[in-house]
């Protein structure tokens, strides 16, 4: 495990409990929208340990609820299994944030109940990912196997996209929504620019057009919502 930061207090990032979010290091997705580039290549000058992180978490226990486990992407970690299950020894709840391009590793870890909720970002439809995610050697059946899974093994679970303009069509959302159709959560994330993204030249879609495209979306997904407007 290559644990780039903590969150030591976090109400967003795990809804509905008090939490604090690790940031892993290392991902094989290139997303020009991405806020942790920091995250992307390699180790940062210094890292925390393992050991760091479970004693800081004895010290909160009665006090935080759940770990949100975060990145890059955390699925490339070679430890996270024996991580896991230190923080589950200590009687928290783990939610991990994935872009979804690991599908046997992802059942793995819900099968030993290392995990209590998902969090898989959805870069676009099939068409527009590869633009999206910034990879060319996308794995979309990988990607495929990953929602198919989430949407029927009964593990609490997210789907969510950062909408961009530039990278995201009204055709976009036509095909994500009945690619999705039925999940519990899906939300449309309102994108920021910032220094950290890749893409500099990126640009927000205005409120309305935000809104046309979760009525979109809410024809096979109900349940979807907008976050961060």
């Amino acid at each position: 495990m290559v644990i780039a930061g903590i969150q030591k207090l976090t109400l967003l990032d795990y809804p509905g409990k008090l939490a604090c979010t690790l940031f892993t290091v290392g991902c094989n997705f290139r997303c020009p929208f991405c806020q942790n580039t920091q995250l992307i290549a390699g180790p940062p000058p210094a890292t925390i340990t393992q050991a760091d992180v479970l004693a800081f978490l004895e010290k909160r226990r009665g006090k935080l609820e759940g770990v949100c486990v975060s990145g890059g992407e955390p699925l490339q970690q070679a430890g996270l299994d024996a991580f896991l299950a230190g923080i589950k020894a200590l009687g928290y709840a783990v939610k991990l944030d994935t872009n979804g391009s690991y599908p046997a590793r992802l059942k793995a870890l819900v099968a030993k109940g290392l995990v209590d909720s998902v969090a898989m970002d959805i870069k676009s439809s099939w068409q527009g990912y590869a633009q999206a995610a910034g990879a060319q050697n996308l794995p979309l059946e990988a990607i495929e196997e990953s929602v198919a899974f989430l949407l029927g093994s009964g593990v609490d679970y997210e789907f969510r996209t950062t909408v961009v303009a530039g990278l995201h069509t009204t055709a976009d959302f036509e095909n994500i929504g009945p690619w999705l159709a039925g999940a519990r959560r899906y939300y449309l994330q309102g994108f920021v620019q910032s220094d950290a993204v890749l893409d500099k030249s990126l640009e927000a879609f205005t409120p309305q057009q935000m809104a046309d495209f979760l009525s979109i979306v809410q024809r096979w997904v109900p349940a979807a919502e907008l976050r961060g407007l």
